[in-house]
């Protein structure tokens, strides 16, 4: 009898130390976008990854939709990807054409947290990003930056309120504030064509880690992990005062599990449920 029961002392030492490994705050979130916030978590973000071109004529109904996005909810961190004869393409395009869409590639292309199709026509679709937004998840991100003498300088803290595995970081530079004619086809800006000096806005410029991703080691439960850089402001970037950064962490699959915005020269905090 002794024997067993020490053997059922040693089971129930070892359970609670396994269900201690992957505690959260409290008993896991509900993470619907319509959730009352939970105290301890930390507020979740949709990125809106829009695969465009100045040239394209049907794009600047995703450049709409995006709009109405950021009328909706504060909580949508969106990347304007340029590609093609365009003076704002990005040449590191490649990986991502390969991930997202490898045998067929058509502008304009919208993606929700990387891998989801945002539903045509997206300007009617806005529900379907905003679903993928909420008050409770268990990763935090928060990023501090400042330009200094041509230097950029980013830390990117990730906090974790449960145990993750297979975690990559993904860090965007973009620009805001670039003017050039845009084609419309649509009956968006009211059928405006082309729409003269266009705003193109959270124009990516530079990917300051793998454009699929570094990898991202300790992410356990109630760690927090400091991602430093520290670059030059790129040659392609007209206007340092109008940098802004996007950060996000994707999960094995690729599909993102949270991300945040900010602008230079600004230290945030993390976005925790009081």
């Amino acid at each position: 009898m002794k024997k067993v029961y020490l053997l059922s002392l040693l089971i129930g030492f070892f359970l609670f130390l396994s269900c201690s490994d992957t505690k959260v705050i409290e008993n896991k979130p509900d993470q619907n976008p319509t959730a009352a916030a939970v105290s301890g978590y930390f507020k979740k973000h949709v990125l809106i990854e829009d695969y465009t071109g100045t040239w394209c004529g049907n794009c600047s109904r995703v450049a709409y939709a995006v709009e109405l996005m950021k009328d909706e909810t504060d909580k949508a961190v969106t990347v304007a990807i340029h590609d093609g004869n365009d003076p704002y393409s990005f040449n590191g395009i490649g990986p991502l054409k390969n991930l997202i869409s490898p045998n067929q590639w058509s502008l304009p292309i919208a993606r929700l947290n990387r891998m989801t199709v945002w539903t045509f026509p997206e300007p009617t679709n806005i529900q379907q990003a905003v679903d993928l937004t909420g008050n409770n998840t268990t990763l935090g991100l928060a990023l501090k930056s400042n330009i200094v003498n041509g230097t950029i300088n980013l830390d990117v803290q990730m906090k974790f309120l449960q145990n993750y595995t297979d975690l990559k970081l993904v860090v965007y530079l973009l620009e805001d504030k670039l003017y050039y004619d845009q084609r419309n086809y649509t009956n968006y800006y009211n059928g405006e064509n082309p729409i003269v000096n266009f705003e193109h806005n959270h124009v990516l410029r530079s990917s300051l880690t793998n454009i699929l991703g570094d990898s991202v080691i300790g992410t356990n439960y109630n760690s927090t992990i400091t991602k430093t850089f520290s670059v030059p402001i790129p040659t392609n970037v007209a206007n340092s005062d109008n940098i802004n950064f996007a950060a996000f962490i994707v999960g094995s699959d690729n599909k993102v599990l949270n991300a945040r915005a900010s602008k230079a020269n600004v230290n945030q905090e993390f976005e925790v449920n009081p």
